[in-house]
C-alpha cells in the first residue's frame, strides 16, 4: 500500500524518506510532550510525523534559517515562485556562469531564497560546505532546470511545509546535539539521525568517533524515549557500531530493506538494510506488533519489519 509523504523543499543527502512510515508506526501509539531532533536536516521526519510541539535543531545555520523564514512568513509560496522564475530565467540565458554568480552571492551574503535556488540547481542535490562555511557544490549542468513544472513542484512543497509549520508549535534552533539533548525531559521523545561516520561529512556536519561515542552515551542516559536511525548492513559490510553499542536488552532494533541506485543498470542496484534503534519495544502495542516478525540478532531477539 502506498503512503503519501510530504516531501520537503530542501534536498539533503541521507534523507530518511524511506524510513518515515516506520517511524510514524513506532510513535503512533506513544504519548509524548515534545518531539526533539538534534539533527533535523531536511525536516522530512517532523513534517510527516507532525507533532504539535517540537524542538528542531541543526548545526547548519542555513537550514535552520530557511525554516525560520518559512515560519515567520518571510519565505512564502508566492515569494519562492517569483524568485525561482526570475532566477531560473537568468540561468537559462546565462547558463553555468550564472549558477556560480549566485553561489558567490550566497557565500558573501547568505539568504534563504538563494539557498533554495542553489540546493535545487546544484549537482545531484548535494548539500556541502567547505571549511570556511561556503557552499561549494558544482552546477548540475542543466541551464533549463527551472521549468514551469519544476518551479510549481517546489512551490507546492513550500506551501505544504508552511501549512504544517504554521499549525504547530515548533522551535527551530542552531545548536549541537549535546546542547539539544540536555533539553529533553522524561515526557519527550527524541529522534536522532546523526551523520554516518565517514559519509556525508562537511563543515556543518563533521562527525568523528568521539562524537559517536558522546552521542551513544547521552542516548543511553536519556530519561525519555528515543529513536535512532542508522545503517545496518548491505551485501558488502555490516555496521560494527550496532554490535558495539546496542546489544543491551534495554534496546530494540527494527530494520527495513530498500534499494538505492548508483547507476542506471540493474547490476548497480543494491539492497541496503536501514536500522531504527529504540529504548522502547513495539510489542507493547498488540495492534501494531502483529505486522512485525521476530528474528535473531547476535543471540538476542530483535524485531524486523516485514516491508510490504
Amino acid at each position: 500500500m502506498s503512503v503519501h509523504l510530504l516531501v520537503p523543499p530542501l534536498k539533503c543527502q541521507g534523507i530518511k524518506t524511506k524510513l518515515v512510515p516506520e517511524i510514524k508506526r513506532l510513535v503512533a501509539f506513544t504519548e509524548y510532550e515534545q518531539w526533539i531532533e538534534p539533527f533535523c536536516g531536511s525536516c522530512v521526519v517532523a513534517l510527516n510525523v507532525q507533532p504539535p510541539k517540537a524542538l528542531l535543531a541543526d548545526t547548519n545555520i542555513h537550514i535552520v534559517q530557511f525554516y525560520q523564514d518559512i515560519q515567520n512568513r518571510l519565505v512564502t509560496p508566492g515569494t519562492v515562485k517569483e524568485f525561482l522564475r526570475e532566477q531560473g530565467s537568468q540561468l537559462k540565458i546565462k547558463g553555468e556562469s550564472y549558477y556560480y554568480e549566485v553561489r558567490e552571492r550566497f557565500n558573501q551574503a547568505p539568504n534563504s531564497c538563494d539557498f533554495l535556488f542553489l540546493n535545487r540547481a546544484c549537482f545531484n542535490g548535494v548539500m556541502r560546505f567547505n571549511r570556511k562555511g561556503h557552499f561549494n557544490v558544482p552546477f548540475c549542468r542543466k541551464p533549463e532546470r527551472f521549468s514551469q513544472s519544476y518551479v510549481t513542484k517546489i512551490v507546492n512543497q513550500v506551501r505544504a511545509t508552511a501549512t504544517v509549520i504554521h499549525a504547530s508549535d515548533w522551535v527551530f534552533e542552531v545548536s549541537d546535539f549535546q546542547q539539544t539533548l540536555k533539553r529533553a525531559h522524561c515526557e519527550d521523545i527524541v529522534y536522532v539521525d546523526p551523520p554516518y561516520a565517514g559519509r556525508h561529512v562537511d563543515y556543518f556536519n563533521s562527525w568523528s568517533e568521539k562524537d559517536e561515542t558522546s552521542l551513544v552515551s547521552r542516548l543511553q542516559g536519556l530519561a525519555c524515549k528515543f529513536i535512532l536511525s542508522t545503517w545496518h548492513s548491505n551485501e558488502f559490510r555490516h555496521n560494527p557500531l550496532i554490535d558495539k553499542n546496542w546489544q543491551d536488552d534495554r534496546f530494540h532494533l527494527f530494520t527495513k530493506e530498500h534499494y538505492y541506485h548508483v547507476g542506471s543498470s540493474e547490476e548497480l542496484r543494491h539492497a541496503m538494510l536501514e536500522a531504527l534503534i529504540t529504548n522502547f519495544a513495539l510489542t507493547q502495542y498488540p495492534t501494531v506488533s502483529k505486522e512485525y516478525t521476530q528474528l535473531s540478532f547476535l543471540e538476542r531477539p530483535f524485531v524486523r519489519y516485514a516491508a510490504s
